[in-house]
Order: C-alpha cells, then structure tokens, then sequence
C-alpha cells in the first residue's frame, strides 16, 4: 500500500530581503523536501546556502512548545491562559503606576506584516510610540535619508533592473555573500559589458568581479562621495536638464563641493585621486547607472549622511526614476522593508505617517477607533536599552528579535534587560535574550502561519501556512491579538486570521490599498506603491516626480565628518562588522543548521598579514579581541582580504557586538556598528 503522496507549495525564503521562492515538499505535516522555482521573478530557481538549508530549524529538537514563566534560575511550564492573563495584568500595572512610556515593544523583521502591523497598532493604543525593530540597527539611515531627499525611503528599482545598467556602483555591501542571489543580475549585466566600480574596505567576492575597486578607509564615505561629485562638476559631467527640471537644491551643493579638496579627500579616504576621478567619470558618463549598498553605508554615526550624499550623487548625474539607473538598498532580513511600512519604529505610524503629523494621526486614530495616539516620538532599540539600564523602561514586550545578539555593546544591553520588571520573549527558540525573559512565548516560524512578506524591492507575496505548529506554539498574530483583546480592546483585536488584517492595511496605507491577498498569492506578488487594485504596481519610483511634497529630489550638502571612536595607542585597530554567506543575522537559525554550521562554526576575526606580523600571531591562533567596551575571544584568520589597520568581524556569534560602538546617529538613531578601536592579541596555544 502506498503512502500519502508530497504536496509541493509554493513558498518564500525566511532569510534575506532577497524574496526568493522556492516549492516546500510537505508530507503528513512535515516539510520533508525542497525544489527550485524556476519561473520566480527574483531568483529564478536559484538559492544560496542558506536558502537551501532553509528546512532544517523547522522540525529542530529546540524548538519552543510550551509558555514559559521564571522559577528562579530557570523556567517551569504553564498554560497559555496562566502566561497570557499574567502579563497582561502586569502590563495593566506598570501602565497605571508609571505611565504607558513605561512599557516598550520590539516589532521583528521575520515576522509577517500582519503581525508587525498589529504588535505596532496594540503599542500605539496601549499608549506609547515605544515601538522599534531591527530595521533601526540596519537600515534606519536609509528611510531617513531617502525620505529626506527623494521622499521615499525605499528602493527605486527592481533587483532585476540591475540587468539594464551601463555602470554598478557598490558600496557598503558585500552583495555576493548578503544578498546571493542580486548577484546574478549583477552578473548579467557584466556579460553585457557594464563597469562595476566597488567601495569597499575588504576585498570581498564583490570585489572580485570589480572593474575598479575604491578602497576607502571605514568611516570615511561621504569624504569619498564628496570626491566623485566634486570631479563630475569639474569636468561638466552633471546632467544640467534632469537638475534643472527635476531637483532643488542645486546652487548650494555646487557651493559646497567647491571648497572639496581632491588631495584632502585621498588623505582622508586613502583612495588614490586618479582611482575617484575614473570612478566618477564612469558613473556620470553611463546612460543607465545604479548605486547599490547595505550595511557598510548605514551603520554609522554619519549613516543618514551617507544616503544623502548617494542621494546626491545620483540627482546629480540624472540616474533616477529609469530602467537601469536607480538607489537600490539591499535590505537585510525577509520583512524589515515590511516591518517599516507596517510603522513597526517609534517615530513612524503605519504608511510613515509621523507620529508628530496630527491631522494624519487624527485620521489613523478614527479608524483605529480611538479619539486620539501617542504623539511624541518614542524610544528607538537602542534607546529602550539605555531607558532599561536608567529605570526609565519598566518593561519590554520583545517578538522575534534577539538584542542579546544583535544590539552593541551587549553588556550594557545585558545589565538593561535584568533590570526591567518585566520582559517578555516571544520566539521560536530560547535565544540569548529569551534566557533573561520573566516570560517565554512559544510562536509559529514562517512555514506555520499566513501573511504577507514585502522584500528590498517592495514585492509583497504570501506567504501560506504549510504545516501546523508544534505543541501548544501560537502564530505570533495570534498572541498579539490575544494580549490587544486582554489589555481594554477587545473589537479592535478580535482576528480569526491574517487576511482582514490585510484588508484593514490597505485602508490605512495608501501605498497598499490595491495589495490584496488574491493578488499578493500570484507568483512573484505585487510591488508597492499600489494605490488601488486595478493598479499593476510600481516596480520603479521617481519616473516623472519625487515623491516629496513639491515633487522635486533635493540636493543637500553634506560635510565629512570622522567617526565617532578614532584608534590610539591602546587601541590602535579598527574593527569592523558584517555578514558571511553561511550565517543570518543573530544566528538563531543557521546556528541550528548541520549544513552550515559544520563549514562556519563559531566567532573569527579578519586581520591583514602585516597587523598579524607586528603582534606575533598565526593563522589558525585563538586571540582576544577588546575594545573600550569589552572583549572576545576567537579565531584568527590572517588574511590579505583585509586592509593593513582594519580587521573584521562577522555578527551572527556571541561576543561580536560586545565589542560594538553605541553611538548613535543623530537623526536616524542607528548605532555605529562598523567602526571600532580595538587591539588584538594572541591567547597561550
């Protein structure tokens, strides 16, 4: 007798931003296969690594199955009811004795709109904008910036637009090992003869296939920027009419660019004149050219200056709103771009609305059915941690994400957390951070719930239930709707599933007012902005205005400023942080992956052969790494990848952030992940 036959689903990727699909073999509950899709709009049957060891955390033998409550040291079993009714009465508390300011929520980039949507909605009617995720420690800069000056804080061009592009321009991203599979564009539009110029302070694979590889000290962008901006207006090379038609700002970044001393900028950058001049020249000269970055560009105290000035650079050739010439941010995780549309951040409402804005607050408020929102901009990730430490932040309602992990400066971030009164984790593992909870919260992962996912380039797709939970785990809409309810608002929080979820996103944001489930179920989905469901989506912004209040991209000058930590006598290294091909983010999942974790399996550190010389140690040694907030210790991998002066250091295992810096960027609050005085040192063999 034969047995029950695979069923083969269509699904999406959990990891990067990318939106990969792929075809989920299930059987009798169990995912126990996995095919390419070859007629998927982004990957075309393709997957990296980690995409193809996506299955393996599913059925893991760690996986949450029960809520959790502290007895001491550890933690002991209870119902779902007994969890549930106890943190609500304990929020209710903490809420009445020190006001709702008191309490904080951590929305996650790897869950669905739906739930970031209503975990973002229940904080705002609890009464605070303290509500942030991880989108604040990645690409913050990026919606600011953009937002700032192209009025969107989003990428402009499809991932496979690249294809059409005359010349590449990278910088901050290590595409080919963060984001595989915008490789295989890249690599299209390399057989078809474009230039790819690459700013990078590693020679990663990206550098690799580079025409032209800038590389420029960490920190030290905008000083680059400036530089090729200054060359374009020297040699005439700015397109005069798309400036004159279509941006503002103009005469005063000529003013500043003036004062731009090309000498000052290789001294600052450690780029050689003729290397900035060539890479201008090809940038402005192409008919199509496109800007891509990640992490490397936002991750700075001056992140938000960053963007602006690729926003800059970009305005001035005229490379905006055409096939092949665009900004293309490579987002980091399967949801953030989501996540932030959802108003998953403390200064943004859903469709970044600001918080401060009162008549379109108002407008949410009616259809949220309340008389009224919190109104002043709430505590970013960051922050919470720093209001935790002080006893500002009583407690902090934590789905998804893993600040143990992922925030800088961890010790601070471990002293904030055993601080609270309350913290509650809601995830699919004990993590680091659920370890610390008073509460742990057994959720549904990706391949047990439905909902919609927008990737880097604005395609929302849907994502389908393929199995059921294990044990008593909950899809985490349906924890959140059931805390709304317990806290005072039963109606607004009465959801049988994700779908009028959706439907009550596209009332309340515009730019998805036509992304509808049926439609968001077809291959590939739809990209936002889709103003109505007749609408075929917006897969390239900007193509006739801006999409700021006068319809005009504003040019802005922008001033070099250094880091926020410079290297001395005690410290005389800079770290700086990123991604591997075989790991995600806080390595929850890939940690967990046989596949991968056999090829990478714990923390190293990059140093160049001449920084190992000096201080007498081999590849393969154990060393110490310290900084003026820690130290780890790990693997030394010498390697002429890595700059003389500059060593690196991949996030995804502990230690790596107790290293970090936590200054913040004054607009965008991201903290200063990639550039840190350190020293090393070799540990006894």
């Amino acid at each position: 007798m034969s047995g029950p036959m695979i069923e083969w689903v269509r699904s999406i990727c959990p990891f990067c931003g990318v939106g990969c699909g792929f075809l989920a073999g299930v059987e009798r509950n169990r995912l126990v296969g996995l095919e390419y899709l070859t007629d998927h709009p982004v990957c075309e049957g393709a997957l990296c690594p980690k995409g193809n060891a996506a299955l393996e955390t599913v059925h893991h033998a760690d996986r949450l199955l029960h809520p959790l409550v502290r007895k001491g040291d550890g933690f002991e079993r209870i119902s779902w009811d007994e969890a549930l009714e106890g943190i609500a009465a304990r929020l209710l508390d903490i809420q009445r004795d020190h006001g709702a300011d008191a309490v904080g929520f951590l929305a996650s980039a790897k869950c669905t709109n739906e739930e970031n949507y209503l975990l973002q909605k229940w904080a705002r009617l609890f009464g605070t904008n303290n509500i942030d995720h991880c989108a604040r420690l990645c690409h913050a800069s990026t919606v600011a910036g953009l937002a700032r000056t192209l009025g969107a804080g989003a990428m402009t061009n499809p991932m496979s637009d690249v294809a059409h592009s005359d010349c590449i321009f990278v910088i901050g991203s290590n595409f080919t090992e963060c984001h595989p599979l915008a490789s295989r564009w890249v690599g299209d539009a390399l057989e078809r003869g474009a230039f790819l110029v690459v700013a990078d302070p590693r020679v990663t694979p990206v550098v690799w296939q580079a025409d032209l590889h800038l590389r420029h000290r960490p920190g030290s962008d905008v000083a680059l920027l400036n530089g090729m901006m200054k060359v374009i207006l020297q040699e005439g090379l700015h397109n005069e009419g798309f400036i004159a038609a279509r941006t503002s700002g103009f005469d005063v970044l000529r003013q500043s660019l003036a004062a731009v001393d090309l000498a000052a900028v290789e001294e600052i950058t450690g780029v050689p004149v003729a290397a900035i001049q060539e890479a201008a020249r090809r940038y402005a000269r192409a008919k199509a050219s496109v800007i891509m970055w990640s992490m490397g560009i936002t991750q700075h105290t001056t992140g938000v200056d960053n963007v602006i000035s690729l926003a800059n650079l970009a305005l001035l050739a005229g490379h905006v709103g055409r096939p092949g010439a665009g900004l293309m941010p490579l987002r980091g995780q399967s949801n953030v771009q989501g996540a932030c549309d959802m108003g998953a951040l403390s200064n943004f409402l859903t469709g970044y609305v600001p918080v401060t804005d009162a008549e379109r607050r108002a407008r949410i408020a009616a259809q949220w059915g309340t008389p009224e929102l919190p109104a002043a901009v709430g505590l970013t990730v960051v922050e919470m941690m720093h209001a935790a430490g002080t006893g500002a932040l009583r407690a902090l309602y934590v789905m998804g994400e893993n600040p143990m992990i992922t925030d800088p400066n961890v010790d601070h971030v471990r002293e904030g957390l055993r601080n609270l009164d309350l913290l509650v984790v809601q995830d699919i593992f004990l993590t680091e951070t659920a370890e610390l909870a008073d509460y742990v919260l057994p959720a549904a992962l990706w391949a047990e719930k439905a909902g919609s996912y927008t990737n880097t380039e604005r395609r929302v797709q849907w994502q389908p239930r393929l199995i059921p939970p294990p044990g008593e785990a909950l899809p985490d809409w349906q924890i959140i709707a059931s805390m709304g309810r317990l806290t005072g608002w039963a109606d607004q929080f009465d959801v049988p599933s994700p779908e009028p979820v959706l439907a009550e996103i596209n009332a309340v944001s515009p730019a998805y007012r036509g992304v509808t489930q049926e439609r968001t179920q077809a291959l590939g989905g739809v990209t936002w902005p889709c103003p109505e469901e007749g609408h075929p989506g917006t897969p390239i912004l900007h193509e006739t205005r801006f999409a700021t209040a006068d319809g005009l991209g504003h040019l802005e000058p922008i001033a070099y400023r250094p880091p926020a930590e410079q290297p001395d006598d005690r410290y005389p290294l800079v770290l700086t942080t990123g991604r591997t091909v075989l790991h995600y983010n806080s390595g929850s999942m890939t940690r967990r992956s046989k596949a991968l974790l056999t090829r990478e399996r714990s923390l190293f550190v990059e140093i160049s052969p001449a920084d190992a010389a000096q201080r007498g140690l081999e590849d393969g040694q154990q060393v110490r790494v310290s900084t003026r907030r820690g130290d780890a210790d790990c693997l030394a991998r010498v390697t002429s990848a890595t700059a003389a002066g500059v060593v690196f250091m991949p996030f995804h295992f502990a230690g790596a952030n107790v290293l970090t810096n936590d200054a913040l960027d004054p607009t965008a609050k991201i903290p200063e992940y990639k550039v840190a005085a350190c020293q090393i040192e070799g540990l006894p063999r």
